[in-house]
């Protein structure tokens, strides 16, 4: 790539863009949401933004196709189709070949093949789900076996470890290797810092659209040259901790599984008990596959409790079930004591309002055709009864404590970034007035200044406001510690929960020891 620049209404998004991407090498581009990482991306496979003006030169010396892992995967996956069939119609073309007895079961074998290069256990079962029946992380696997199976002499990864936990990031950093040792270049778009520096190669930092800084990885590691990348690196500068809830100990016994034993005790009353919960799936077989088993947890009042768990484990499940919006479970959930009706459109108003959602993808929850403020201000008038003059004030204070000024937030939500329409959600969310927020991955998908935003923010809003407490499902141990206690689910079990302090430093699962001494290879730049 040469001298690229992209301009859409007479704004650079990408402005004198200049790379080399060799094979066998990862070529990362990192910088904030904005900065023009997926633009350069996608112009390596000819795809620009409607009525771009576009000058310079994209030249490809491989053959064979370019692909692509999109950042949101759910954006490029059928929801109609079963994800058999959707890798089947990339595996057929390349058996074509063969007779016509052996197509399928060589098709069949290819996928397989392709699921288990992607992480992606128990492949069988997973042919017969619909997307929206898969996580984030399985939803982003799924996509990265479509990518492997089209094999492809270039691999662009749009953030291909966004929402995934530390030990599916490990094994994905270790697939992207093998990849490079086939002698396939990977172009690696990436906010995750300790993803790029256990894979890049070479380093491009950008800024608004231009490259404010490139070389080594080690170099620019060791000796950053630019105040932005400096910023953006800064990864171990100064964190506001959740603060601690009041006058109550959070130090549960570390060893608590599913049967309840390790749940927090505390002075007083929970705001919410959560008693053997169990879910399940439905994903065509014949009989449902239970992803959640007799979960014990209890969140009092001004805490913040962190859910960890690798994709797929069931902490997204449990999060859903304790809203509403997943109906298919036994067990109680209790708010102040009273049990609240498994299914969203059986509680009244003020049970709606109690518990609120912050969805991981952000854009996807926002209707694109009306403005953020009037669809912020609208929770107010429909779970709260507020006239829409109020309304639209409570929601123009409330986001504008998030960061968003006026004019930002009487636009759609097409023009907001990702971290401004998190910050937006946060806002919708906070208008219902909630006793618990549940948020679930949501920042998953920032770069490292605006995740930090993010969690300053949700630190003041403990602080603040009185009552509220927060459920933050995450697969990010740096995110988790900023909990007062945390949970960790594995294979569908809460397999061991206790203080922040106590899981860092003593685990006691095997699991979540493992989680641990992954998290530590990460950060310390190590590919095995």
């Amino acid at each position: 790539m040469r001298d690229l620049r992209v301009e859409v209404d007479g704004r650079a998004i990408v402005d004198g863009v200049t790379l080399r991407v060799l094979p066998g090498r990862v070529t990362a581009l990192v910088g904030s949401s904005g900065s023009g990482k997926t633009t350069t991306g996608l112009a390596l496979l000819g795809e620009y933004p409607p009525g771009a003006r576009v000058t310079g030169e994209v030249r490809h010396a491989a053959e064979g196709p370019v692909g692509y892992v999109p950042q949101h995967p759910a954006s490029v996956l059928n929801p109609a189709r079963r994800v058999g069939a959707l890798l089947h119609d990339i595996a057929r073309p390349q058996v074509r070949h063969l007779p016509r007895a052996e197509r399928r079961p060589a098709a069949r074998a290819r996928i397989l093949r392709a699921l288990a290069d992607a992480q992606l256990p128990d492949a069988e079962a997973l042919l017969r789900r619909y997307p929206h029946q898969l996580s984030g992380g399985q939803q982003q696997r799924v996509v990265l076996a479509q990518a492997l199976l089209l094999g492809a002499r270039v691999v662009v990864a749009d953030e291909p470890t966004t929402g995934q936990d530390v030990l599916t990031k490990g094994r994905i950093v270790d697939e992207l290797s093998s990849l490079t040792a086939r002698g396939i270049a990977v172009v690696l778009l990436s906010h995750d810092l300790d993803v790029v520096r256990a894979l890049a190669d070479d380093v491009l930092v950008l800024r608004a659209g231009r490259v404010v800084e490139s070389g080594p990885a080690e170099r620019l590691w060791s000796a950053p040259r630019h105040e932005w990348t400096r910023r953006l690196l800064d990864v171990d500068g100064p964190r506001r901790p959740v603060p601690p809830a009041e006058d109550r100990v959070m130090d549960g016994d570390s060893d608590g599984a599913g049967d309840g034993v390790g749940e927090t005790g505390g002075g007083s009353d929970p705001v919410l008990r959560v008693r053997g919960l169990t879910a399940r799936h439905r994903d065509g077989a014949r009989r449902p596959a239970t992803v959640l088993r007799s979960a014990h947890l209890t969140l009092h009042a001004g805490e913040c409790l962190a859910v960890v768990g690798r994709s797929g484990s069931g902490k997204t499940t449990l999060a859903r079930c304790l809203a509403g919006l997943h109906r298919d479970h036994d067990g109680e959930n209790l708010l102040d004591g009273t049990p609240l009706p498994p299914s969203l459109r059986h509680r009244d108003r003020s049970q709606l309002a109690a518990v609120q959602y912050v969805f991981q993808d952000a854009r996807a929850a926002f209707d694109e055709h009306r403005p953020v403020l009037d669809q912020v201000a609208r929770t107010a008038v429909r779970l709260r009864g507020a006239d829409e003059r109020a309304a639209l004030a409570e929601a123009r204070t409330t986001l504008a404590r998030t960061g968003l000024g006026d004019d930002t937030v009487r636009r759609l939500p097409g023009a907001l970034s990702g971290g401004e329409l998190q910050r937006a959600a946060l806002a919708r969310a906070l208008l219902a007035h909630p006793r618990v927020l549940i948020c679930d991955e949501i920042t998953s998908g920032l770069d490292t200044v605006t995740r930090r935003g993010i969690l300053d923010l949700l630190s003041t809003l403990l602080e603040d406001r009185a009552g509220l407490s927060l459920v933050l499902i995450t697969h990010d141990l740096d995110t988790a510690r900023q909990a007062q206690r945390i949970a960790v689910v594995d294979a569908g079990e809460i397999v061991e929960q206790g203080s922040a302090g106590q899981l860092s430093t003593a685990p006691q699962h095997p699991f979540t020891v493992s989680l641990m001494e992954t998290t530590a290879r990460l950060e310390s730049g190590a590919r095995t």
